[in-house]
């Protein structure tokens, strides 16, 4: 008889109250999978002040928070119940850490407390469980906000967790929370662990290192992002450490809500359609093309971004090939905002070429949009630990155009034109040569291999990476670091 679970899991952000990233997709998405397979879960998230809380009910118990040499500091806690599901959400409520604009930083630029404020949080967290008698098996702690959970249940907070086993998700390496060594004062750990094997990094504390040290498994939003971490290229400084960590190590790719992401039920779009009629499709493009006040035409190959303007999105390799490609007989539209030098340089293709459209910001209804009316989707990232938009992009029969890193590796078959299979395509150098020939290449399949082109797209809306399937990969995981002499190791 399968065991039922009891789990905590912490995040910074989630879907529907907080989001920047993915994180918050995951945080907001993966505990209601874990409930549907029998366990239970509950979510902890700090209230920031834009999370309206006329609609959570507030519990009746302030929550105490040992902070060193701060002495305690009191929250409130508020809670809700997480959408179309029965998991818990848990708010911890502190004007003087959350009560602000941004949730890690103003005008880009991070809070100086960033430290103390996830300090605080981690602490929380785990005096909260105390409150409400919630025993968990397992703490699934995700990011760096908060990777102190396995170092503090096992050592501050040891009497209490003694017979948890924690588990550290990281969604992006770049991220590490690096501050100030003073940290160890609030910690109340013990000097000891500052130590260049757990906390201790160019004496600075970095709360990331300490998490992959002191929790029993590790996880990573894809297998091929868990094998780039350990080496330089991805690591950012600490590939070495994860790589003597290696053995409990495991890539679990994310799911996608197809709820949501779904073409034959999407009601931002055109017209809905599916792999078994397709019509609809064209209207979504037409829909696309007068909307950036394209020429309409049915027959042209156009091509869509969504994202953010930033390097890790490859979007300097972009600026760098994009006026090449506009000279053949394509159109290409962009969403997204982000470094403003990007920002202003497709601004002034936009004025310049005929067939370009750009919209600057984030607009949800024309993210779904260009996902459906798009025959192809770029994302040119440097690194991406997973990747949403090329996934919806499949479901979309928008045929993905990436480069192979991380989750792009893991979801896109690049097309074989000898076998002819294949659901996107494929580079591998983070040049702005190789970005260009490959887009070429596949307007090339557009125009001259029809056949082929409509077999891909048969294909990707076919695929399917649901978040079920994701949470059985967890529960493997959590059965075998609890019972490792009963349940199988995980395939990493």
């Amino acid at each position: 008889m399968k065991r039922k679970l009891k789990i905590l899991f912490a995040a910074s952000e989630a879907v529907p109250y907080a989001k920047t990233g993915g994180l918050a997709d995951v945080a907001g998405v993966l505990p209601k999978a874990i409930e549907r397979l029998g366990h239970e879960i509950i979510l902890v998230l700090p209230r920031y002040y834009k999370i309206d809380k006329a609609n959570l009910i507030k519990l009746d118990t302030p929550l105490g928070v040992p902070m060193g040499s701060m002495g305690e500091l009191w929250a409130a806690v508020y809670k809700t119940t997480l959408p179309q599901s029965s998991v818990q959400v848990y708010f911890i409520d502190h004007e003087n850490y959350f009560g602000r604009a941004g949730f890690y930083e103003d005008d880009n630029r991070s809070y100086e407390d960033n430290g103390e404020r996830f300090v605080f949080f981690s602490k929380a967290v785990l005096q909260l469980c105390k409150i409400l008698h919630f025993t968990p098996d397992i703490i699934h702690a995700n990011d760096w906000h908060t990777a102190l959970l396995p170092i503090l249940s096992k050592t501050r907070f040891v009497h209490d967790f003694a017979y948890a086993k924690t588990v550290f998700t990281i969604h992006n390496m770049q991220h590490q929370g690096i501050f100030h060594k003073g940290l160890m004062e609030l910690l109340e750990i013990g000097w000891e662990h500052f130590n260049a094997h757990e906390l201790e990094s160019f004496n600075h504390i970095n709360m990331l290192k300490g998490g992959v040290m002191h929790a029993d498994a590790v996880t990573t939003v894809s297998k091929r992002y868990a094998q780039e971490i350990q080496t330089s290229e991805f690591g950012f400084g600490l590939d070495g450490h994860l790589w003597a960590h290696k053995e409990k190590i495991f890539g679990i790719l994310n799911g996608v809500d197809y709820d949501e992401w779904n073409p034959s039920k999407d009601t931002y779009i055109a017209e809905t359609f599916d792999r078994d009629q397709m019509e609809g499709k064209t209207a979504c493009k037409r829909a696309i093309q007068k909307h950036f006040n394209l020429e309409q035409r049915d027959d042209v190959a156009l091509i869509g971004f969504v994202g953010r303007f930033a390097e890790q999105k490859g979007i300097g390799l972009i600026a760098s090939a994009i006026n090449g490609i506009l000279d053949h007989d394509v159109q290409i539209v962009m969403l997204g905002t982000g470094e403003k030098w990007a920002e202003g340089f497709f601004s002034g293709v936009a004025h310049h070429r005929e067939n370009f459209g750009l919209h600057v910001g984030y607009s949800e209804a024309l993210a779904h949009q260009i996902e459906a009316g798009c025959d192809m989707f770029l994302m040119p990232s440097f690194f991406e630990p997973c990747g949403l938009n090329q996934i919806y992009s499949l479901r979309y029969g928008t045929l993905p155009i990436v480069r192979a890193t991380g989750g792009l590796d893991d979801t896109i078959v690049n097309f074989d034109e000898h076998h002819r299979h294949g659901n996107g395509f494929k580079f591998y150098d983070a040049t702005s040569e190789a970005l260009y020939y490959t887009v070429i290449w596949a307007i090339n399949i557009y125009y001259n291999d029809k056949e082929a082109f409509l077999d891909m797209q048969q294909r990707a809306m076919q695929e399917h990476f649901s978040w079920d399937d994701a949470a059985k990969e967890y529960e493997a995981v959590y059965n075998y670091i609890l019972d490792p002499e009963n349940y199988e190791r995980p395939k990493q």
